[in-house]
């Protein structure tokens, strides 16, 4: 508990601090911004004092090399200058080959406008004229920098995210699996004082039809804990004739269910054979079957079909249940995801482990209707 809720505490820090982190980005950039924004007002202010400083010159003999100056020396903020009546007098910084075209000025000059308000140039306050400007690539390139820093900062804490979600997903399998491995422990001491009435029942000479009916029940038992002490560890696979391995669930199933429900077993074929863990196996038959008897209630048709061709392997386990929603199909594998009012909600979640990590199948919900039924598919590699 100390760990989670240290966990929990870092995890607020972290948000906490990046936010912190991503205001000042944000703040300290839109600062930088209009700085920059001044200072290449400044320079277009400069550049219209020379603009103007050259066209009211009168005298020839006059310098006029430092207002040129300047004016050259401005090779990175566009700029076109215009005439009162809003006629191109000159552009500096545009694409030469474009600028021929006069649509692409216009085009330009209204982007201008948009953004900055003109500088005006007048002479003597008669003959006025406009300098329109843009931002300069520099600064263009600014406005995308926050962005930037903020998606590396969403990518940092993605990164810590999964982290602490893989660290609480390992401490779930790891709980589950010591509870696995505590059952099937707890079990086996039971067991064997069983197996030991068990042949005391035998020498008192009891109703033989008796005996053999709890000898399957402690063969019940011993393979649950078989299976419980597998899990979170690798199990052996073994090249199996899987019509074999599942008819044996089915069957076991059948003769302990409701007699108001239909049973129907199909193989295409008697031997198919694939690489299983019998016991984990049978558990995922297992589970669909008691799934699909339980959203029947008890009452309806089950179906089981087993279909093969030269590589793959599909079984289709079909009910006449009350369906499940779309929006489900993938929820329902999920530790702890349950439609019922008793359950814990493990019984799909193993199964696809079982299938997808141990057998390096698949299992999904084929199809399913409201009111009408569901079919799962479990689809492996022939051998």
């Amino acid at each position: 508990m100390i760990i989670f809720s240290n966990s929990i505490l870092f995890r607020r820090i972290t948000i906490i601090i990046s936010l912190i982190i991503v205001s000042l980005i944000l703040w300290n950039t839109y600062i930088f911004f209009q700085k920059f924004k001044q200072e290449e007002r400044a320079k277009m202010e400069i550049l219209a004092a020379a603009q103007k400083e050259i066209a009211a010159s009168t005298d020839l003999d006059a310098s006029v090399t430092l207002p040129l100056k300047i004016i050259e020396n401005n090779n990175n903020i566009p700029m076109i200058l215009v005439d009162d009546k809003g006629a191109v007098i000159n552009y500096q910084n545009l694409n030469s080959k474009k600028a021929l075209n006069p649509k692409y000025i216009e085009k330009v000059l209204d982007k201008m406008k948009s953004e900055n308000s003109p500088i005006e140039v007048s002479f003597s306050g008669e003959n006025k004229q406009y300098i329109y400007y843009s931002n300069s690539d520099l600064l263009n390139k600014l406005t995308y920098y926050p962005l930037a820093l903020i998606l590396i900062l969403v990518l940092f804490l993605s990164v810590v995210y999964m982290f602490f979600n893989s660290n609480k997903a390992s401490e779930t399998n790891k709980l589950w699996t010591g509870m696995a491995k505590e059952t099937a422990h707890q079990i086996g001491t039971p067991l064997s004082s069983l197996l030991g009435w068990i042949a005391i029942l035998k020498m008192e000479k009891i109703d033989n039809n008796y005996v053999e009916e709890i000898e399957k029940d402690v063969h019940r038992l011993n393979t649950i804990a078989n299976r419980f002490s597998k899990i979170g560890s690798t199990p052996e696979l073994k090249k199996e004739n899987i019509v074999t391995i599942t008819k044996q669930a089915f069957d076991y199933l059948e003769s302990r269910s409701s007699e108001q429900i239909t049973f129907s077993f199909t193989a295409d074929n008697q031997e198919i054979y694939t690489n299983l863990n019998t016991e984990l196996f049978g558990w995922v038959i297992e589970n669909l079957i008691k799934n699909a008897i339980d959203a029947m209630l008890g009452k309806g048709e089950l179906n089981l079909i087993i279909e093969s061709t030269s590589k793959k392997v599909k079984i289709n386990i079909s009910d006449t249940g009350k369906g499940i929603p779309k929006k489900l199909y993938k929820q329902i594998f999920k530790p702890g995801f349950t439609t019922k009012k008793r359950g814990w909600g493990l019984g799909l979640s193993l199964s696809k482990r079982i299938v997808t990590d141990y057998h390096n199948g698949k299992i999904f919900v084929k199809e399913s209707e409201i009111n009408k039924g569901t079919t799962f598919e479990i689809l492996l590699d022939r051998v």
